[in-house]
């Protein structure tokens, strides 16, 4: 599941240690925490601002940060004891709405998933009986079964081939499949090969019913036993979180060096997202805004099968927490 390892897809080389250490000068004193991202925009910017600007130091931590492909692998790592705080989309969220783990803070809101088609393709219509990559139970093989519902279509009326994300790039690229449901920056990546493809839906379409947020998930054990450092991270998330709010472009140059990328994927993908500030995410927080989206994405999850009975958001989501 999800959300993004694009760049292992680009054309640019990835050069991310598996495991970088933050420290202070307050280190001695602080909290020593393992927090996971993912290497992409929306995965790494409040890591990589909270380790570019001291945020870590500024709250009583030293973090060790461990990268991965997709979030279901760190809420595995968390439950195994191996992590404390992880980053996870929006596909990825019904781990914790299963009780597998605790939101600590909402990151953004995602806009930049799409299904698309070859150049003859100009409909979800027209993909009937098709063949449609999509990576397995991230945020695009959920628009994928939106738009074929509103399309008035099921999902076993294309052929679903399930691939990874950088698999699903080379397919379409190579014309191996006539569809996908995908993200930016991926297909920005696809469009420098095929440039007439055509986008037949995207995340915006569904949007505010159905909003794909991503969010950073703590272990059980740590949101039950040390509440302190989860009130430290949240901490560090709301600074960061603002700080991104008030200069996105920058945020985009600090998550770039941090990461060792070119920045141009990186604009992509976050012009596909909807910054809201630390007050914004309070707000709605206490007029049950947040709540609802959980919801949302809780229905779908049943509705897709992936859950049967999930947790109600209040279990999972610790935002008494966050808005305190």
């Amino acid at each position: 599941m999800t959300r993004r390892g694009f760049l292992a897809a680009s054309a640019s080389t990835l050069a991310v240690p598996a495991v970088l250490s933050f420290a202070g000068p307050a280190s001695a004193q602080a909290k020593p925490v393992r927090v996971g991202y993912i290497a992409d925009y929306f995965g790494t910017s409040l890591t990589a601002i909270a380790s570019d600007q001291g945020l870590w130091a500024k709250h009583g931590l030293e973090a060790e940060l461990k990268v991965f492909t997709n979030g279901p692998i760190q809420v595995q790592a968390l439950g195994a004891g191996s992590l404390d705080f992880g980053y996870v989309g929006p596909g990825a969220l019904w781990l914790p709405a299963s009780g597998k783990a605790k939101i600590v803070a909402m990151n953004a809101l995602g806009l930049s998933d799409r299904v698309i088609a070859q150049a003859s393709f100009k409909s979800m219509a027209d993909l009937k009986g098709k063949k449609v990559g999509v990576p397995e139970g991230t945020s695009g093989d959920m628009l994928l079964r939106l738009a074929l519902a509103k399309a008035g279509m099921q999902l076993s009326d294309v052929e679903v081939i399930k691939m990874d994300p950088s698999t699903v790039v080379s397919a379409f690229a190579s014309k191996q499949i006539d569809g996908a449901g995908i993200w930016y920056p991926l297909v920005g990546v696809i469009k420098k090969t095929v440039p007439d493809l055509v986008e037949v839906a995207q995340s915006a379409d569904f949007f505010p019913a159905n909003s794909f947020p991503s969010a950073f998930v703590a272990r059980n054990e740590v949101a039950a036993q040390d509440p302190d450092t989860v009130k430290k991270m949240i901490a560090v998330l709301k600074d960061a979180n603002d700080f991104r709010a008030a200069d996105v472009p920058r945020s985009v140059e600090i998550t770039a060096k941090f990461l060792g990328v070119p920045a141009d994927p990186l604009v992509t993908e976050s012009k596909n997202g909807k910054y809201l500030t630390s007050a914004e995410l309070i707000a709605a927080t206490k007029d049950g805004s947040v709540a609802g989206w959980l919801k949302g994405l809780n229905e779908q999850f049943v509705a897709f099968g992936k859950l049967k009975d999930p947790l109600d958001p209040k279990d999972y989501y610790l935002g008494d927490l966050y808005a305190g």
